[in-house]
């Protein structure tokens, strides 16, 4: 989520308001304690790769711990014309190094158990070793916060593949039927259509589309003129994001916001981690990654090479 405010960088970077909206964003250690020299090296200078994790705090199967149910590794190149985020199934089956306390990991399991394990840490060093790349920053996201962001737009524009009932929705009655086509979705409709995944065959890989649906609309909507020259829906936009961001200690995101001001929707390439397919590994349900692929993928993010683009269906 934090390109959606990057795009608006043109209009929001220049201020000291800014400056004290992100003085509040909540900053989180995410590298403390993970060791230097097990950590890939710098290929480029100057591109800048970003770990996005979001956190589904409604979902039925959260029953304990703490998880990550979104995991995007956001490439800004070098010359920041463009950007590409790669996003990588939670249950994709990977090495987990040891955590600190050395009461967990050592051993392969699903991606996303590494937050469980051992926080943000552990989460920088099991995408490390499993893309061969240098992450500079983190950024978390609330699940939640989608709503409050697309409120403050006034609706986002979706064009969904065909109809479905979601059975998890914010509806009092937790159902909401969402017909095929192109429609106006306000925040509730928009962090049900992003959180639902049991209404598909391919469930995980379904929602990956449609979140990156939704963040591709955000951006758009975010840098449309209605927005930007509009003061208060500009204010209410700020607020909705960085409330529901946290980020490492080091990232300022205006900064980046004025690096990446020319960024629109179509400057976005997004993809999915090639995957072999799904699986059981005990009695887990787990994807299995297309290493051969996957390392040609992540290796293009490492020379700052990835095609500008758009590899998933959005």
């Amino acid at each position: 989520m934090v390109l959606v405010l990057v795009g608006g960088g043109g209009a929001l970077a220049g201020g000291l308001y800014y400056r004290s909206v992100e003085s509040d964003i909540e900053r989180v250690d995410a590298f403390t304690g993970v060791p230097e020299q097990e950590r890939p090296e710098v290929v480029v200078k100057d591109a800048m790769n970003l770990m996005i994790l979001g956190s589904d705090t409604r979902d039925p199967e959260q029953t304990s711990g703490s998880r990550a149910d979104t995991i995007i590794l956001a490439h800004l190149p070098k010359d920041r014309s463009s950007a590409q985020l790669i996003s990588i199934p939670r249950d994709t089956w990977v090495a987990v190094p040891r955590s600190a306390d050395g009461r967990h990991g050592g051993r392969d399991a699903k991606i996303n158990a590494a937050y469980a394990w051992g926080g943000l840490p552990l989460m920088v060093r099991t995408v490390e070793k499993f893309t061969g790349v240098r992450m500079d920053h983190v950024v978390m996201v609330d699940f939640a916060g989608f709503k409050e962001i697309v409120d403050a737009l006034d609706g986002i524009e979706i064009d969904i593949e065909r109809g479905f009932t979601s059975t998890h929705s914010l509806n009092p009655d937790s159902r909401r039927t969402f017909r095929q086509g192109r429609q106006t979705l306000d925040g509730a409709a928009a962090l049900d259509y992003a959180r639902e995944r049991y209404a598909f065959p391919d469930g995980d890989f379904a929602r990956i589309r449609h979140q990156q649906q939704v963040i591709k609309a955000i951006l758009d909507k975010a840098v449309s003129g209605g927005v930007l020259t509009n003061p208060a829906r500009l204010n209410a936009f700020v607020k909705a994001t960085t409330n529901a961001v946290a980020v490492d200690r080091s990232l300022s995101l205006v900064d980046l916001a004025m690096e990446n001001r020319h960024l629109r929707g179509g400057n976005l390439g997004f993809y999915t981690c090639p995957v072999k397919g799904t699986g059981q590994v005990g009695n887990e349900s787990v994807v299995f990654a297309d290493t051969p692929a996957a390392r040609s993928l992540f290796d293009a993010v490492r020379r700052d090479s990835v095609p500008d683009i758009v590899d998933s269906g959005t």
